[in-house]
């Protein structure tokens, strides 16, 4: 598969909304049965006041701009550093946004600045992440 390379300030986004289906399969998958995610009085009686999802599904959505739109297809990440600046919720529809910040001549490394915004404009995440394009012809 053929591409165009990245280049610097490119971006991409996608959308979803987290649902309580979302924090089970979550769970199952991760063995993350944190009573923050599913226990109602836990939940309220935390910082948080209510059901939080895990952040993994919170970054997961970074995956799929990854993988699906930029850099695209055949892309993994070879490191992340990202900081979580508030909790996303069931029915929250969250955004994923990368943006391109270096690109190698090289190698197919990319550098991204990434963040995910809940629906209301909040700020779950920000960070940095280095990923690697392999060429799938």
């Amino acid at each position: 598969m053929s591409r165009t390379p990245p280049r610097v300030g490119d971006t991409a986004e996608m959308s979803r909304t987290i649902t309580d289906d979302d924090i089970a399969l979550f769970s199952r998958i991760s063995g993350d049965f944190n009573p923050l995610h599913y226990d109602e009085e836990a939940a309220r009686a935390s910082r948080f006041g209510e059901i939080v999802v895990q952040g993994g599904i919170t970054s997961a959505i970074l995956n799929a701009v990854v993988a699906e739109k930029l850099p695209g297809p055949g892309t993994v990440f070879l490191n992340v550093t990202w900081d979580f600046k508030a909790p996303g919720r069931p029915g929250d529809t969250i955004t994923g946004r990368v943006e391109v910040t270096a690109a190698r001549e090289d190698k197919p490394i990319t550098e991204l600045r990434t963040t995910v915004h809940r629906d209301d404009g909040t700020l779950l995440l920000e960070g940095t992440a280095v990923c690697w394009t392999m060429d799938l012809a």
